[in-house]
């Protein structure tokens, strides 16, 4: 079974906690992701978007194989602003993305005292960040549309073009927090089985499929 991922919004304090949007709680040493782009030549680096952190304690009832930690917290970053609405020096089209366009991190533990929430802001001091939906999880099928953790790609054209990989997120277009990709189309993040085990979470690889 694939583990599927309920955002809602929510009045509780998401420190810490599973949550879709918003700024990432990391540890004092941990870096926020960024990309080298060049525009109207210009170089500099740009802030990946934060897309969720996973409270791995949440996720352990439904990952009886143990492929995903269960315990610290697992964030995803990605160049998908143009994706959601906004202007980006990015772009990102049908295909596997480039190395960079997506992160994945990994803290081994959680710690309320160090942790703190990475806030990025624009010239005006006004947050750039979407406003975070709580995350809660069930289990679907393996190859369910939707976004999810686990399983396989809902599309079969990209579970044949990587039959030795496994789904570490799927991320569906979905009107209600604005993710759009083509007319109907969805990000998979994919690893080796042997690689997930091990957290090598560098050899993870970003396919975007659109029918």
């Amino acid at each position: 079974m694939a583990i599927k991922l309920n955002l809602a919004k929510t009045d509780r304090v998401l420190f810490c906690g599973s949550k879709w949007w918003g700024d990432p709680d990391m540890p004092e040493n941990m870096q926020y992701p960024t990309i080298e782009v060049t525009e109207d030549g210009e170089t500099f680096d740009y802030p990946l978007t934060f897309v969720c952190q996973i409270n791995c304690e949440d996720i352990a009832p439904y990952d009886p194989q143990g492929l995903l930690p269960h315990e610290g917290m697992l964030y995803f970053f990605a160049a998908i602003d143009e994706w959601i609405g906004y202007d980006s020096p990015t772009h990102n089209g049908i295909g596997e993305w480039p190395k960079g366009n997506f992160v994945v991190k990994y803290a081994k533990s959680i710690n309320f005292e160090t942790f703190q929430s990475c806030i990025l802001v624009d010239d005006d001091e006004q947050s750039l960040t979407e406003p975070e939906l709580e995350i809660t999880f069930s289990e679907c099928e393996n190859d369910a549309d939707g976004i999810k953790l686990l399983g396989i790609p809902y599309y079969g054209e990209v579970r044949e073009q990587y039959p030795d990989m496994l789904n570490l997120l799927q991320l569906d277009e979905n009107d209600e927090i604005g993710i759009r990709f083509y007319d109907c189309g969805m990000v998979n993040l994919l690893m080796k089985e042997s690689d997930l085990k091990f957290g090598n979470w560098k050899k993870t690889k970003a396919y975007l499929h659109s029918l």
